[in-house]
């Protein structure tokens, strides 16, 4: 096994076969080739990801929808040879599709994927992000923003985002999940 690169700023391209060889407890996603180290999450950020986790846990139980958390592979563009160069690690995660679900990694773009900011990340990482979930046919994308307290909601109609700002105390429906909605008072009084 080979350690994980040095340098995250370099010219390398790394793909999911690179990926699955590198040691040592970091975690990285990588976005069209480039490696990003992922920093510790703090305690404010855990417990919302709790939160979410359990409120969606609850309203899936005996639906065919499964929800996740991170630390988990997901392989936007899946390859055979794992030559595909996109693998992120989103904080929660919906699949509808259980063919999309192998032993180790979600393979293909999940129906939901909720991302809580932290203060390591990066604007380029964000854009990124937000082009490879559109890309790849990520059906709803969440921004949620503890320090601002408010959340961004891109929802996928015909083949762009339709984007909405959300703050505070509103209560957000989940388009892909009705008639589920996130009550963020509960998310931000925690």
């Amino acid at each position: 096994m080979s350690d994980p690169p040095r340098s995250l700023h370099n010219d390398d391209r790394f793909t999911y076969a690179d990926y699955l060889e590198w040691e040592g407890p970091e975690r990285y996603e990588i976005i069209e080739g480039e490696a990003f180290m992922m920093s510790s999450p703090t305690v404010e950020h855990q417990t919302i990801l709790g939160e979410l986790l359990v409120q969606l846990a609850i309203f899936l139980h005996d639906k065919p929808c499964k929800v996740f958390a991170a630390p988990l592979d997901v392989r936007l563009f899946p390859e055979e040879d794992r030559s595909d160069d996109t693998v992120v690690q989103p904080d929660i995660l919906v699949v509808c599709d259980k063919s999309k679900l192998s032993k180790s990694s979600v393979d293909g773009p999940p129906d939901l994927v909720m991302e809580i900011l932290s203060p390591s990340n990066t604007h380029k990482l964000m854009l990124l992000k937000f082009e490879s979930y559109l890309n790849a046919g990520v059906r709803e994308y969440w921004v949620l923003d503890p320090e601002e307290k408010r959340v961004q909601v891109n929802i996928l109609e015909k083949g762009r985002y339709s984007s909405s700002v959300y703050k505070k105390d509103a209560v957000i429906p989940v388009s892909v999940l009705p008639p589920f909605s996130l009550d963020l008072k509960t998310l931000w009084e925690i």
